[in-house]
């Protein structure tokens, strides 16, 4: 597979290797390669300046055999309908490995949001939630937060559909504001999620967290909480990095003053007592454990021979190229998958949406040991798999819940 493949491609790769490996159908093969419904629309505002602005928005809806649709909204300059695709793909198989009752969706809108205010974004996604209002509900599609929106976005999307059912629905979102309905612990779910994974890896391996360095790609909300999980196991986070660059330092960061600077300077780099390195660097660096929370395609087959990490835990969406997942398999580089690694944003997300359903809600400390044991449980059953084919991580990961998947499909039939 050349690493001019797209998220797509690559998505409907691994679907194939799957499919083929669980021996499945090719009428249920064409089924899950495609999404139910991709939704496009024009999203028209009037900008703060008098102007109208003009902005593409999508909406993609997999598969929903286990359940409603469920997945982000992303704002980047960078979506396109066949991204959004993939990754609603990609969280179809989330949910099922997770073995939660949701199917996989995705969203996006195509904008630069750091060049708008908080009231153009907010008119941007109420405009966007009235074009799509007919496809949403709690228990049709519910969104959550994804790149550039937030816990803010989901209130406005919560309220927005509220407003036109005439009644308030918080179960319509997930993310949101713990005033208004949302969860204890779903900010700090996907990396903390990711944290387990190694936990579990690490038991499996040999290896032992404390102390051991750990470096970390990306300082946004999911890397951040990556990083202080990681502590609170006793490992060191010996770098860590963000768009303009990283930092590293030996002994050990320490992670509140690392948010502090990067809040007051836009950075992570110029730390005393720290040295500033690229993100291809710190990729590079020696670890037991790498943790790429930024962008898809970062390891590939150009630096892969280079990467000194035991255990690479995938909390980005795609970060490894597919070319370059068979030579960390073959070096006996443990690859904990995304669609496994990340999953902790979801599983919160469900709970949210459980707690909402029933008025509760439940205590941090609930949510994160029903967290824990959700990402134990999927860890174990992806294990099993993968050593039963006596293959790498991805390739159990994918079987458990493109296998799934389809065994709801099948049991539910088709109709009429």
């Amino acid at each position: 597979m050349s690493e001019e493949h797209t998220p797509l491609t690559v998505a409907q790769s691994q679907l194939k290797l799957a499919c083929k490996k669980l021996e499945l159908d090719s009428g249920i093969h064409k089924m899950l390669s495609l999404p139910k419904r991709s939704i496009s629309v024009s999203i028209d505002i009037r900008m703060d300046n008098g102007t109208v602005g003009v902005f593409n928005g999508v909406r993609v809806q997999h598969w929903d055999a286990r359940g409603p649709f469920k997945g982000g909204i992303r704002y980047s300059p960078n979506v396109t309908q066949d991204d959004v695709i993939a990754l609603a793909m990609l969280m179809t198989w989330k949910c099922a490995i997770a073995d939660i009752p949701f199917g996989g969706a995705k969203g996006g809108i195509c904008v630069d949001s750091k060049k708008m205010s908080k009231h153009e974004l907010e008119r941007l996604t109420r405009r966007y939630v009235s074009l799509i209002f007919e496809y949403l509900g709690p228990h049709r599609d519910i969104p959550a937060p994804d790149m550039y929106t937030d816990a803010q976005t989901m209130a406005w999307i919560m309220d927005t559909y509220s407003q036109l059912k005439g009644y308030s629905i918080p179960e319509s979102a997930t993310g949101k504001p713990v005033e208004i309905g949302g969860s204890w612990g779903r900010t700090e779910a996907t990396g903390r999620g990711v944290i387990h994974c190694v936990k579990q890896a690490a038991e499996n391996n040999g290896l032992k967290l404390k102390n051991a360095p750990i470096v970390i790609q990306g300082f946004g909300n999911v890397g951040y909480n990556a990083a202080v999980a990681a502590q609170e196991v006793g490992a060191k986070v010996i770098a860590v990095s963000d768009s303009t660059g990283g930092i590293y330092c030996q002994d050990g960061l320490n992670i509140p003053d690392v948010l502090m600077h990067k809040e007051k300077t836009n950075s992570v780099q110029n730390i005393k007592d720290c040295k500033n390195i690229t993100n291809q660097e710190l990729l590079e660096l020696q670890c037991d454990v790498l943790i790429p929370a930024a962008l898809e395609n970062q390891i590939t087959c150009k630096n892969v021979d280079k990467i000194k990490a035991k255990m690479v835990a995938e909390a980005a969406n795609g970060p490894t190229n597919p070319d370059a997942d068979k030579v960390l398999f073959e070096k006996g580089i443990c690859l904990i998958p995304d669609v496994l690694a990340n999953c902790g944003g979801v599983t919160v997300s469900y709970f949210e949406w459980v707690q909402n359903l029933t008025r509760e809600q439940w205590p941090l400390d609930k949510v994160n040991r029903k967290l824990e044991e959700k990402m134990t449980k999927a860890f174990n059953d992806v294990v099993g798999i993968a050593e039963k084919e006596e293959s790498d991580m991805r390739t159990g990961a994918l079987m458990l819940g493109v296998g799934r998947v389809a065994n709801a499909i099948k049991t539910l039939g088709l109709w009429p």
